[in-house]
């Protein structure tokens, strides 16, 4: 059996965000296949029903990132566990996996969430292109490279100039194996948790809405989605959840009467997704795979989205549970949210062959 070390540079247990519950899930399920051991920082939260051992081996703070003491306290566990492969998530402590490497016998696979560089070279951050001469100098240096789409693999090998053999795709996974059979249960449980109409269509959006793409993509909906959704007729409310909403939305008091709400963050997010009759996606910056476009076809809830969003969604895998509007054209978002909702669409088989974590993590240990 493998003997396997992850090695994640922030919290993630509990997870809140999409990057948090990737990690946990394919930790989880990996750890179903193989001798896995996890180390992290020490304010992870582990609640004992892991599949792996979790190990406390990195600072809070974010001196861990460049923290050269790691080195000897990673270095000790490989060589006391055995160790023969190791997994760096995100690039950050690139510089440690190399290290790690160059001292031991482990295999280097970086699991890659996004393509660094163009993430922040789409939020319009100064440090983009130093971060690509890193990005490139550690994934370099990997044995093998998961990346979370085709889009970013060619973005990889092309940009970043990683071998076409080491890059391979390792998706964003949900727990679902087939279509749910609660959605009108769970629409008319949700809807009453915050007093909404359940014969009303009912909308929703979920994220971080203090990072900047989710902030915008909220504005979006309030000044170029919403007031279109209002002239066409439409019997519909918005629910939006999320943790960290900017205190300048005053929680969407103000737009109540528009058709808006505001849930707070929630714990049961795949119950508030799966209750709603369409998920709206109308991110335009930010970069990579919007895993709540993965979850939320996984849950049998329509999506529609922008270009931008849907980046790494194969359309033919979702058939037509989603629809994409080129960005910026908010008539055609608008058009399509009416026309999704009359469509009734069902997910199909194939979208779970794909994107189910134990398919994917098959398919990861055997590579």
């Amino acid at each position: 059996m493998q003997k396997v070390l992850n090695i994640v540079p922030y919290p993630f247990l509990p997870y809140f965000s999409g990057g948090q519950k990737l990690i946990a899930h394919f930790n989880q399920f990996l750890g179903d296949k193989c001798k896995l051991y996890v180390a992290g920082t020490s304010d992870n939260i582990p609640d004992g029903k892991e599949s792996y051992h979790f190990l406390p081996s990195l600072m809070r703070s974010k001196v861990r990132y460049i923290d050269l003491t790691a080195y000897f306290r990673i270095r000790k566990i490989i060589l006391a566990n055995g160790i023969d492969t190791l997994i760096i998530e995100h690039p950050y402590l690139g510089w440690l996996g190399w290290m790690l490497k160059s001292t031991t016998s482990v295999k280097l696979i970086y699991h890659a969430h996004n393509v660094e560089f163009a993430r922040f070279r789409s939020l319009g951050k100064f440090w983009w292109l130093p971060l690509k001469v890193y990005e490139r100098m550690t994934l370099g240096s990997a044995d093998i490279v998961c990346c979370i789409s085709k889009e970013d693999r060619n973005q990889f090998i092309h940009e970043l100039k990683i071998p076409t053999e080491k890059c391979i795709v390792v998706p964003y996974g949900i727990l679902q194996q087939q279509v749910p059979e609660n959605k009108s249960a769970l629409k008319a449980a949700i809807c009453n948790r915050h007093g909404l109409d359940p014969e009303k269509q009912l909308l929703f959006f979920n994220g971080l809405l203090d990072y900047a793409p989710n902030t915008q993509a909220l504005q979006n909906i309030i000044e170029k989605v919403n007031p279109l959704l209002q002239q066409s007729g439409l019997a519909y409310e918005i629910l939006i959840a999320g943790k960290r909403l900017p205190a300048y939305f005053n929680e969407l008091k103000n737009h109540n009467k528009e058709h808006i709400h505001y849930a707070g963050f929630v714990e049961d997010i795949d119950a508030y997704t799966a209750a709603a009759d369409l998920l709206l996606n109308p991110v335009i910056t930010g970069g990579g795979v919007k895993t709540k476009v993965i979850e939320a076809i996984g849950l049998n809830t329509s999506v529609v989205s922008t270009r931008s969003g849907a980046i790494g969604i194969d359309a033919q895998l979702c058939d037509n549970k989603i629809s994409i509007a080129e960005d910026g054209d908010w008539n055609a978002f608008a058009e399509k949210v009416i026309v999704q909702l009359k469509a009734h669409a069902q997910t199909p088989s194939v979208f779970y062959e794909q994107f189910y974590w134990g398919n994917i993590i098959d398919r990861f240990v055997w590579h």
